[in-house]
């Protein structure tokens, strides 16, 4: 087996388990926001990322070196996840419901397959195309089959919500360009680093105005709070940042992006083994929908994944 089709295969592996540690996350999200505002979580579990990846960095087991690479770039990537993707999450759910923000996210394969078109001049063929929308298509279903619809009233949280698709659509499209200047290393230090400055700022500027410094503080001692904030940061985060730019570094961003759907298979069995939440046969038919896409998306077009070239960078 060569390097390049070892790479392949470990991108391939790392994209499925993403979805995984995300589908998880969920759950994790959940317990912390009992606890604290959506900020603070925020801040909290960048601060897990950027410190324990500063580990190996300080003692010389990750090399990082920015000198003479396209860091305006890098930081547009910041920008747009985790910056914007979070803030426009957080707000948009305070005018949606988490259900509506579910249906949302999953139409995020579609966005990053046009801006991939666009920019890095991917292709796709229409059985590829099918198969992207047969794995939303899995997603809506299992959301409409629970009762969830669209309220017209939350247009404001909606489009927010949709904003995230575009946002992550763009990290996707971006990481994948940058790869060619940047180890995954490099971009997710950068990325966590951006994350932990700017929601600390706003932060501790929101609990200094408000006098309740000592409740953001306060946190670091609540059990619950710091184990959820532990896996949101440095394994829903780090490690998802960390191999998600390596895979987006072998695979075209609308290959990879669709595995993100795969997330909503694994939180229904983490509600399920959890939390006691049923299983009903549409949670199954939407779930093979999502697998049935998956695999088409990666296995319906050309034989080999297109290399990245000079020449598809451009942005």
């Amino acid at each position: 087996m060569d390097t390049q089709t070892k790479g392949l295969k470990l991108a391939y592996f790392f994209a499925v388990l993403n979805a995984a540690i995300i589908g998880f996350s969920f759950l994790f999200t959940k317990m912390a926001l009992v606890h604290a505002h959506p900020i603070d979580t925020l801040t909290y579990r960048f601060a897990a990322s950027f410190i324990v990846l500063s580990i190996p960095v300080a003692l010389g087991w990750i090399k990082l070196s920015y000198r003479g690479k396209p860091i305006f770039k890098a930081l547009l990537l910041a920008l747009m996840y985790p910056l914007g993707f979070f803030t426009l999450q957080a707000f948009g759910l305070q005018h949606a419901t988490s259900a509506e923000g579910g249906i949302m996210y999953a139409f995020t394969p579609v966005v990053t397959m046009i801006i991939a078109s666009l920019f890095l001049k991917e292709t796709t063929t229409l059985l590829q195309k099918l198969s992207i929308f047969l794995s939303v298509f899995g997603v809506v279903f299992i959301f409409i089959m629970k009762g969830s619809s669209f309220n017209l009233s939350n247009l404001g949280g909606l489009s927010m919500l949709f904003l995230t698709c575009v946002a992550f659509a763009g990290y996707s499209v971006l990481a994948r360009s940058l790869s060619k200047h940047f180890s995954p290393a490099e971009i997710s230090y950068f990325m966590m680093g951006i994350g932990f400055i700017t929601f600390l700022v706003v932060s501790l500027t929101k609990h200094i105005q408000g006098g309740t410094l000592s409740q953001f503080v306060a946190l670091s001692g609540n059990g619950t709070f710091v184990l959820s904030i532990i896996y949101l940061g440095v394994v829903a985060s780090l490690i998802t940042s960390l191999t998600a730019n390596y895979a987006l570094s072998k695979i075209e961003a609308s290959k990879m992006s669709v595995f993100t759907n795969l997330s909503t298979i694994v939180s229904i069995a983490a509600g399920a083994l959890f939390i006691g939440e049923e299983i009903t046969v549409y949670h199954l038919i939407g779930s093979l929908l999502i697998i049935a896409g998956v695999i088409g998306t990666n296995y319906l077009g050309r034989k080999k994944t297109v290399p990245l070239r000079a020449d598809t960078l451009k942005t």
